[in-house]
């Protein structure tokens, strides 16, 4: 978030704390004058982000108040450049690199440092390998892409909100001032190569250049967002284009001048019209950026474009006067400093009410103050880092290398941590796992409050998964992907259909189909019951891409000719009629019938089928609670709730030759589900059981499945 007061010859009085810089009035439009209106802007901006992180409802699309900031940055950092260029027909990237360290590393650093001890203090212990990890993506400015990734990581679906996750917009505004500056650096040698006694129209050539990043980055983002919206939000290619529009506003400048005051006003005007409009009326359920974000990206270009001719309009002085200016300065440390606040405060309180996220932003005002006064000035100011951009740059690069050892120190226990071995209270043994429940001597593990190991250790949880994650096999998309374990050669086909509670059986299952000589075929998507049903989406509609993906699904596992279809689940409800007569409402009764109309087609083709019941629900992230009460386990104890394998129960009722492999009582033993049984870890995410303890479960499931299979596949072994 670029500042104009790096623009300024006269900036040193702002680190004296004089108040803000202002210019003469006689400075000509067009250089590098201070534009207050634009410090007003970044104000609007701020406050937009603010009261959206707030909570505050009237102002569901505060987001965009980033892709003002955007625009705003990119007409900045462009006026700098393009005056260099053509000021010296060349660009200084030493100098540019050590301008932007002086501005940006300072202050950041001191937040990931402040970030780093919020994590360790008040968040979970088992989140910090991952947020540790965030901080040292921030550092480096590329946690958007880190980000990104995890928007699609169905295994994430534990990890808290990361207290750096702000630092996404500030690493795809660096990744475009690696490319734009080089690109420019590009320019000017063609420039000088061309210019032969006359002036070549320069910036129309800069105008040329950033077509050639703006519209495929439009594009992209268009086409990302439409495909894949969690992570278009996210990566630098959708993203470009708006700065580039600010940068396109800049190159522009001597036609802006030229605008007659009425229609600069105007367009001022309506440029902040789109950008509040667009905060009003947007929300979080609009695909972005997409092409929506042309509202508040063209709105910012054109306040922008009419405050070169119409700074003493109504709108101007507004965006001009010295709360707007004061606010706009801060603007940058604000930024930094609210988030990891408030996801402190959340950690420390839970759910915050509006007024407490008030308060939380009030103390980030205090602390931004503080920081831009005391850190950003006088380091950006320093007449010494000025005459030396090599100094400036090692200090940077020394800056960088605090963030980055801030969250090593996060993530380095974690990540040197040896797996233990399993455990048992008062004798070395093996990690047992469901297989101590066969053992009359092994205590209750309802009871038990403490082991001596506990295997997969509860920070390494979320990695404890089955191959098909890594394989790719788990699909979150509308394709209906085919994956072969077991006995890759065997005629014998069965078929695992279903979401991740069906998936998390594939190890056991693998290990039982290569000894016993069947192909396993796996067919899974997160979040979609094998069923006719329409479930409901995150948005409260209906879940339409599941629906596309059980059509493809179950086209697949005919192509199979599955001598078995194993299929589990974890929705429990569906949309009542489909969801078409546009209800929100879901019951169990949709559910079951979807379920038994999927089955009776199988059944009907001769195809016999077993649901694998659906373990219970923790209310809490287990391994979160292993971790605070390892010597109290007993506490993360819950009872059980059988919603799943009720709706299960009553569709295999109802197709001839279905049958129910029932595995509850090792899960919860005696009615009660204890969090660690025989040394073992039983849950990894939400009701995900860890694959160390499915695989535990071999045997006995082994057992239970025999009877329950064709007559021609039972007792197969090899």
């Amino acid at each position: 978030m670029t500042s104009q007061t790096e623009l300024l010859t006269g900036a040193r009085r702002a680190s004296r704390g004089r108040g803000p810089v202002t210019v003469a009035p006689d400075r000509p439009r067009g250089s590098a004058a201070f534009r207050p209106d634009i410090e007003g802007l970044r104000a609007v901006a701020i406050g937009l982000v603010l009261l959206y992180h707030a909570g505050m409802r009237f102002v569901p699309g505060g987001f965009v108040g980033v892709d003002v900031f955007f625009v705003i940055s990119g007409f900045l950092i462009t006026g700098v450049l393009v005056r260099e260029v053509e000021r010296t027909g060349r660009v200084s990237l030493r100098r540019f690199y050590a301008r932007r360290a002086k501005r940006l590393l300072p202050a950041a650093a001191v937040v990931l440092v402040v970030t780093a001890v919020l994590v360790w203090v008040l968040l979970p212990v088992t989140q910090r390998r991952v947020l540790g990890g965030d901080i040292v993506s921030a550092a480096l400015y590329v946690v958007n892409w880190r980000l990104a990734g995890r928007s699609v990581d169905y295994l994430a679906e534990g990890i808290d909100v990361s207290p750096v996750q702000h630092f996404w917009s500030l690493a795809v505004e660096e990744q475009f001032y690696l490319l734009w500056p080089l690109l420019l650096v590009a320019v000017a040698l063609v420039l000088r190569h061309r210019r032969r006694g006359r002036r070549m129209p320069g910036r129309a050539v800069m105008a040329a250049g950033l077509g050639l990043v703006a519209v495929p980055s439009f594009v992209c983002s268009v086409v990302w967002t439409a495909s894949s919206p969690s992570v278009a939000f996210f990566v630098t290619p959708t993203r470009l284009w708006e700065m580039a529009v600010g940068a396109g506003v800049s190159l522009g400048a001597a036609l802006w001048v030229r605008l007659p005051r009425g229609a600069a006003a105007a367009t001022m005007g309506a440029g902040l019209v789109a950008v509040v409009v667009a905060a009003l009326v947007l929300d979080g359920s609009a695909p972005w950026p997409g092409s929506s974000a042309l509202l508040p990206v063209l709105g910012t270009a054109a306040v922008i474009v009419g405050g070169a001719r119409a700074g003493g309009s109504p709108v101007g002085r507004a965006l001009a006067s010295r709360p707007s200016v004061w606010v706009g300065g801060l603007s940058y440390s604000l930024y930094l400093w609210h988030w990891p606040l408030l996801v402190a405060a959340q950690a420390r309180w839970g759910e915050l009410r509006v007024r407490q996220a008030v308060g939380v932003l009030a103390v980030s005002v205090v602390l931004a103050w503080l920081s831009h006064r005391y850190v950003e000035n006088p380091v950006r100011f320093s007449e010494r880092l000025s005459r030396s951009p090599r100094r400036a740059l090692g200090l940077g690069a020394a800056l960088t290398a605090v963030g980055v050892l801030a969250g090593a120190v996060v993530v380095l226990p974690s990540a040197l941590a040896v797996p233990g071995g399993g455990g048992a209270p008062g004798a070395a043994r093996a990690a047992l796992g469901a297989q101590a429940l066969l053992d009359p001597s092994y205590p209750d593990p309802s009871s038990v409050d403490h082991v001596d190991r506990i295997t997969p250790a509860p920070d390494r949880a979320t990695l404890d998964v089955p191959a098909i994650y890594e394989d790719g096999c788990q699909v979150l998309g509308e394709l209906a992907t085919t994956c072969v374990y077991g006995d890759r050669d065997s005629t014998v086909t069965v078929v695992l259909v279903g979401d991740s509670k069906a998936g998390q059986w594939e190890s056991v299952l693998d290990r039982i189909a290569s000894r016993r000589g069947w192909r396993l075929v796996t067919v899974l998507k997160s979040a979609c019951a094998f069923s006719d049903a329409t479930l409901r989406g995150s948005d409260g509609g209906p879940f339409t891409g599941c629906d596309r993906w059980n059509a493809a699904a179950l086209d697949q596992v005919r192509a199979a000719r599955p001598s078995l279809v194993l299929t589990s689940q974890g929705a429990f409800e569906a949309l009542d009629d489909g969801g078409a007569d546009g209800s929100s409402a879901v019951s169990a009764e949709p559910l079951v019938e979807g379920l038994v109309s999927r089955w009776t087609t199988l059944a009907d083709e001769g195809v016999p089928v077993v649901a694998i019941a659906g373990n219970a629900e923790p209310p809490q992230e287990i391994y979160e609670c292993v971790a605070e009460h390892t010597d109290s386990l007993s506490s993360c104890t819950f009872r059980p709730r059988w919603k799943v394998a009720r709706v299960q129960r009553e569709a295999v009722r109802d197709v001839p030759g279905a049958r129910l492999l029932d595995l509850g009582d090792l899960v919860c033993p005696h009615d009660s589900c204890p969090a660690v049984i025989g040394g073992v870890l039983v849950y990894r995410q939400g009701s995900h059981l860890t694959r160390t303890f499915v695989d535990s479960t071999e045997p006995e499931l082994e057992r239970r499945l025999d009877p329950l299979l064709p007559a021609a596949m039972r007792g197969t072994r090899r």
